[in-house]
């Protein structure tokens, strides 16, 4: 006898666990790598008004480079839908990695900055390199604070460009 299963309209956002936060196993242990290398970054999840998070951003270059990643944009721990990272940058570049990346957001005009549609962030925008203790000297500017987390691989640069985001809010 054969057994079926119907996953007709089932979204794995909905089937939460015990040990489930979000609901999507990637972002689950992106934040759980964050909240480990750097204890302090719990403060910003629990106060934040919002975040947008990309577990894997992929990067790389050879004197022009690009970044892609996709993620998922949460309101005080909600899932309102989902964004993409893209980026271009030109200067001295060689290699590639991957990384995450997560964008806090202080409060409500910065979420709906972000969710207005195309959002960027230019050449002078800074991310914190998640280290232990390395939040606990960052800080919200105009009202966004990003930190960034290596995965793997070797880049050299010395680049300028900026990052640009799209939001699809969740049905």
């Amino acid at each position: 006898m054969a057994t079926q299963t119907i996953y007709a309209g089932w979204d794995p956002r909905e089937d939460k666990t015990e040990s489930s936060n979000t609901g999507n196993r990637e972002v689950d242990k992106a934040i759980s790598r964050l909240k480990s290398k750097d204890p302090g970054l719990k403060l910003f999840f629990k106060k934040a008004y919002g975040y947008a998070i990309f577990p894997t951003v992929g990067k790389g270059g050879i004197g022009i480079g690009g970044a892609y990643g996709e993620g998922e944009v949460y309101r005080q721990d909600k899932f309102i839908g989902t964004s993409s990272l893209s980026q271009l940058t030109i200067g001295f570049q060689l290699g590639g990695q991957a990384y995450t990346e997560i964008i806090f957001f202080k409060n409500k005009h910065a979420l709906d900055d972000f969710t207005s549609g195309n959002f960027e962030f230019n050449a002078q925008a800074s991310a914190v390199a998640v280290t232990a203790g390395a939040s606990a000297d960052a800080d919200y500017d105009n009202g966004v604070a990003i930190f960034t987390m290596p995965k793997g691989g070797l880049m050299y640069e010395a680049t300028v460009g900026g990052q640009k985001f799209s939001f699809d809010p969740a049905r």
